[in-house]
């Protein structure tokens, strides 16, 4: 069988990375010094990889993270109360397969967003998939997916991410109570299964009276902090910050 022809059977069988590495091969003389074996591993690590590398672009575009953000562009230069060595830690992702949630809070501007969004982007790359959903936009959609009877379909979406993140948690008035019943099904459903993300400008002792209703605003609380990491920042807007720069 001819190069040519070997090319166009991984390319019908839609071996990305082999194809490319056996054109890297043809190309490269020396490469074909190597044994069978040697140059046949190199073929099926490369495809190894694009595999993963494809996997993860995959699960990248279902996330719909908010802002690009990643690990290697974090910015420790502003004091907010963020300590390093504890954000890392949460960047080996454990939390997420030991189905432990981690809240965010802190002023406008001080990063909370982006940070959601890293520790989303750092999931997706450990090959665990993640929802990304802005709190008050969602309340809207479960109105309308209660009216056209697509309530359960989207629950079901809710509940199959590794990591959901509830960004601008409690951003709007309290929660009315087809809202309230809404969330408590979400974290109810979740619970000890996924892990939940949730980002705030409201501190944690004011969510009760955000939530409204004493019993399922304790219900909730209950099963959204039994097993929580928290980071709390403050200090000025970063981007006052970086404009002022």
């Amino acid at each position: 069988m001819s190069q040519e022809n070997t090319l166009s059977q991984l390319r019908y069988l839609k071996l990305t990375g082999m194809t490319q590495a056996y054109t890297e091969q043809i190309e490269q003389p020396p490469i074909q010094n190597l044994s069978f074996e040697e140059r046949f591993a190199m073929l099926v690590d490369r495809e190894i990889l694009a595999r993963g590398n494809r996997r993860i672009q995959n699960l990248l575009r279902s996330a719909k993270l908010r802002q690009q953000a990643c690990i290697e562009n974090m910015d420790y230069q502003y004091p907010r109360n963020l300590n390093k060595s504890h954000f890392n830690s949460l960047m080996t992702c454990d939390f997420i397969r030991q189905h432990h949630n981690l809240i965010i809070t802190g002023p406008t501007g001080c990063g909370k967003s982006y940070l959601a969004c890293v520790v989303g982007h750092q999931a997706c790359r450990q090959g665990l998939s993640v929802k990304y959903i802005r709190l008050p936009r969602f309340l809207e959609e479960l109105t309308i997916a209660h009216a056209d009877g697509s309530y359960g379909k989207l629950l079901g979406q809710i509940l199959k991410a590794d990591l959901l993140i509830f960004d601008d948690f409690a951003l709007e008035p309290a929660l009315n109570p087809e809202q309230r019943r809404d969330l408590f099904n979400i974290i109810e459903d979740r619970h000890q299964l996924k892990s939940t993300l949730i980002t705030s400008q409201l501190p944690v002792k004011h969510w009760h009276d955000y939530i409204g209703e004493p019993t399922t605003a304790d219900a909730i609380l209950d099963r959204l902090l039994e097993k929580t990491h928290r980071i709390e920042m403050n200090g000025e807007s970063m981007r006052k910050n970086k404009l002022l720069d």
